[in-house]
């Protein structure tokens, strides 16, 4: 499991020889790159291209100047792959609405007071991170936002478990039942985490969404037990349901494997890797999340709802968890149907 951030590169259009003083002060600040344009074709192009952080589109000048970056904006936005990227515009008073109306997420006037203009550039890049960083089926937080769960826990110090949870089987039940359906066993499962998670832990547990039908929940460490019993529990009481009645009572379909061969194809299961600080020391959250995909992947290897936790520890001397050689065993306990 890897991370990535956004890039930080941005763009500014404008024909002002001089920006507002509180804007180049905000760029003088701005942690990325930042390309300044006084074409309009230009932007579009940049964005194609790199998809930036932010756009800022300064449409104070004559009245065709104004019409040309509203213009601008309305193509941004109607690009599906440019729409996402914040657009703050600068306006005379009488475009102000106009600019909205072209899609812009973000508008002040030129003459707006400058603690006025850096609030609301700042709330506009916060809601923009919190729209992003949501998947956009479950709404639970995505890979930005668990990469920052990750080393938060790594650096406050408390005992606690990463559980990292994947369906098996998920593909073939796609292919048989068609994208909707598996949307809704995406859901399902988000619902089914989010409500465990927080019904047993509140506040100090976190459930995000890796993407498609891989999960990642961070819950104290005495909650493992109970947590991943009751996941794992809910899931097999919840999942038969979503299958014909047919394939519900066998137990079972016939699906094709990827040389067209018939095969049966069981319901599917929960598969949960769990990884504590409890053995061993972390240092960054990357370290987690490589042990957590690894403990994913055995646990597929068994059979019906499990999770499994790593019980292994750093040998004597071992700084990082994944700098150095394991001792012990692999797995500590197991679930399947609740069982242990």
């Amino acid at each position: 499991m890897t991370f990535t951030i956004n890039d930080q590169s941005a763009v500014q259009l404008s024909v002002r020889p001089v920006a507002p003083a509180w804007l180049t002060s905000w760029w003088s600040t701005y942690p990325g790159a930042c390309r300044t344009t006084h074409d309009v074709r230009d932007v579009m192009d940049m964005a194609l291209k790199t998809r930036p952080r932010l756009i800022v589109l300064d449409g104070c000048g004559d009245p065709a100047w104004t019409t040309a970056v509203l213009e601008g904006c309305r193509r941004l936005k109607r690009d599906a792959y440019t729409g996402i990227v914040p657009v703050f515009v600068i306006v005379p008073a009488e475009a102000f609405a106009a600019a909205f109306e072209a899609g812009a997420d973000e508008v002040v006037r030129d003459d707006v007071a400058s603690d006025e203009a850096l609030a609301r550039l700042g709330a506009m890049l916060r809601r923009s991170d919190r729209d992003t960083d949501v998947h956009p089926s479950t709404r639970l937080p995505g890979a930005r936002e668990i990469e920052a769960e990750l080393e938060r826990r790594v650096r406050c110090g408390e005992k606690f478990a990463a559980c990292y949870a994947d369906l098996d089987h998920f593909k073939e039940f796609n292919d048989r039942y068609g994208y909707h359906h598996g949307d809704q066993v995406i859901r399902l499962l988000a619902r089914i985490l989010h409500d465990v998670v927080k019904g047993l832990c509140g506040e100090d547990g976190f459930v995000g969404h890796i993407g498609g039908d891989d999960f990642l929940y961070t819950i104290p460490l005495a909650a493992v037990p109970r947590v991943c019993d009751e996941v794992v529990h809910v899931f097999d009481e919840l999942i038969p349901l979503q299958y014909s009645e047919q394939d519900r009572r066998v137990g079972y379909f016939f699906g094709k494997d990827r040389r067209g061969q018939l095969h049966r194809v069981p319901l599917m299961t929960l598969s949960v890797g769990v990884v504590t600080n409890q053995r061993r020391h972390f240092t960054r959250g990357i370290e987690v999340s490589e042990l957590a995909t690894e403990m994913k992947s055995y646990a597929k290897t068994l059979p019906g709802s499990v999770w499994a936790v790593d019980r292994r520890r750093d040998e004597p001397g071992t700084v990082s968890a994944t700098g150095g050689g394991l001792v012990g065993e692999r797995v500590d306990q197991r679930s399947a149907g609740g069982a242990s």
